[in-house]
């Protein structure tokens, strides 16, 4: 495939799947070509921790694994945190999922019965919930760095790890001078100290859901995936580094003991020595094999007959340095 070819390949259609007020929510969607076959879709949600990212996150050479794989990738937006809030968000995730099945047939063969979700961090988490939340449910969940408990002490307690790094005030934060409604980050302005302000005084779960975790525990219960599973949830698969600084390795452990409680096919890959956003670097040998798993996984659960068993070894070869 030429370079001219390969970015053809890469370049979306983007569509607007709802509008709220005057804050259109866009999914862009990616695939080899459309023919006459319906082909088995990913939906992707970026990460951000709810409060900033957005659909053209998604990592390019994942992408061309994922195609080269024979899915659909449709990238998902959706309102952003503290202007939206977890019910707002979620509501967001039910209805991307209902467009994808209701209008993906004819906008571009997608088939509505072969439908994955695979997210990072924040994204992991919505993929989480898109497990019991989203009906009917997707075929596959991968979660790379997710998080099933949004009420954890990781999340309400200030973090050691954050801590370590120059307080941040409010009037810093940007927290008293937040905008309209977005489903995307604002024109020139990240909200990377908004997220720090709230994890060195443990108020993620405030800002981003509306209540207090204290007062209010039972708020919080519809938006724990890890509160939520049940036997007819989907074969999941969990991706996580041992030395994440930022979604505790403990998230996926745990979720992966209610999975087993719940006799749910499932499982977790632990990448030793690495951290959170461990998959940005293809070149890993580890990643790859990784990756590897996830496009079997998704393969076997989609029965994704378009291609034969993907390897990323093949499509993805490692660089190799001339001496």
């Amino acid at each position: 495939m030429s370079c001219q070819e390969d970015q053809l390949l890469r370049t979306p259609t983007t569509y607007t799947y709802k509008t709220v007020g005057g804050c259109q929510v866009k999914a862009d969607v990616y695939r080899q070509s459309v023919g006459s076959t319906p082909t088995a879709a990913i939906i992707y949600i970026h990460g951000g921790c709810l409060i900033y990212g957005s659909r053209n996150g998604i990592n390019q050479k994942q992408l061309g694994l994922y195609l080269g794989a024979g899915y659909a990738v449709v990238s998902i937006d959706y309102r952003l945190a503290p202007e939206s809030k977890l019910p707002e968000i979620i509501e967001d995730l039910r209805d991307a999922f209902r467009w994808v099945r209701a209008s993906g047939p004819d906008l571009c063969s997608l088939d509505p019965q072969r439908i994955a979700v695979v997210g990072d961090s924040a994204g992991g988490y919505l993929a989480l919930m898109s497990g019991f939340c989203v009906v009917p449910h997707p075929q596959a969940v991968v979660s790379f760095y997710g998080y099933g408990n949004v009420v954890g002490e990781w999340y309400t307690k200030p973090d050691p790890f954050y801590c370590t790094q120059p307080e941040v005030s409010e009037e810093e934060s940007g927290r008293l001078s937040m905008g309209p409604v977005i489903s995307e980050p604002y024109e020139g302005r990240g909200k990377d100290k908004f997220y720090l302000y709230c994890r060195q005084r443990g108020l993620w779960p405030r800002e981003v859901g509306g209540h207090d975790p204290e007062n209010e525990p039972s708020f919080f219960t519809p938006y724990c995936p890890i509160q939520n599973v049940s036997p007819d949830y989907p074969p999941t698969l969990l991706l996580h580094g041992d030395q994440d600084t930022d979604v505790p390795y403990e998230e996926s452990v745990l979720m992966a003991e209610e999975l087993a409680r719940h006799q749910v096919k499932h499982e977790l890959i632990t990448m030793p020595q690495r951290g959170h956003g461990f998959d940005s670097d293809m070149d890993d040998s580890l990643v790859r094999d990784a990756f590897n798993k996830v496009l079997s996984f998704l393969h076997r659960h989609t029965r994704n007959m378009d291609i034969d068993q993907p390897d990323v070894q093949q499509m993805w070869p490692t660089r190799r340095t001339v001496l």
